[in-house]
């Protein structure tokens, strides 16, 4: 196991920097192409405003969804993306299906795997989709079918937290009243999925720790 986390750690950095180079080349390319260079102070002032938000979120995500996912589900989690919707939902079923605790040996060889097959199957759909859109769009986008599109997001969290809060819902109980409060009182946070679960996961850290102090759980 000590050799395969070697591993992961040294493959895992390798491809987490050879994408963001891929990311960072298309803009490079295009300007490139183009002969257009925005300059340095356009592109400043532009992260300026939405950067703070983004490294805020990634700290919070990597220490809310490494514990969980293990060495190998984060770094490929992170490199493919869509962590919240689809990586931490797929690699939380498969252990709980196999009856494996995150932070062990079994659980990060599933959460891995898990994680690895997500994106193999999410980019087979994609590349599918791509090539059959011209044929699929008018379906997609017929009016009856648009509500139920809509609410793929909270069927799936709703089904994964029925199993949570039912295994305990005295720790359910802090991040659910935050989240309605939050929600009630700010109506427009409803969209900021990927901020507020990495929240809510520290608030019910937070409150399990107050439980367990006080012997409640």
């Amino acid at each position: 196991m000590k050799n395969f986390q070697t591993d992961i750690h040294v493959w895992g950095r390798v491809w987490m920097l050879s994408a963001l180079a891929v990311m960072v080349a298309v803009p490079v390319a295009i300007s490139i192409r183009f002969g257009a260079w925005p300059g340095f102070m356009p592109v400043f002032r532009g992260l300026l405003a939405v950067a703070p938000v983004y490294w805020t979120v990634t700290a919070i995500e990597v220490l809310t969804y490494a514990p969980m996912l293990g060495s190998g589900g984060t770094y490929l989690a992170f490199v493919t993306g869509n962590i919240t919707n689809l990586k931490a939902p797929a690699a939380i079923s498969a252990m709980q299906t196999a009856s494996v605790k995150p932070g062990t040996e079994e659980g990060e060889i599933l959460s891995t795997i898990a994680i690895a097959v997500t994106s193999i199957v999410t980019t087979l759909i994609l590349a599918s989709g791509v090539l059959l859109f011209s044929f699929l769009a008018p379906v997609l986008q017929n009016p009856v079918l648009l509500p139920a599109f809509k609410m793929i997001l909270p069927a799936l969290f709703g089904a994964l937290g029925v199993v949570f809060i039912a295994r305990n819902w005295k720790i359910s109980v802090a991040p659910l009243v935050a989240m309605i409060i939050l929600f009630i009182c700010v109506p427009a946070l409803a969209t900021a999925v990927s901020i507020l679960v990495p929240v809510s996961a520290l608030i019910a850290i937070a409150g399990a720790r107050i439980l367990y102090n006080r012997g409640l759980v």
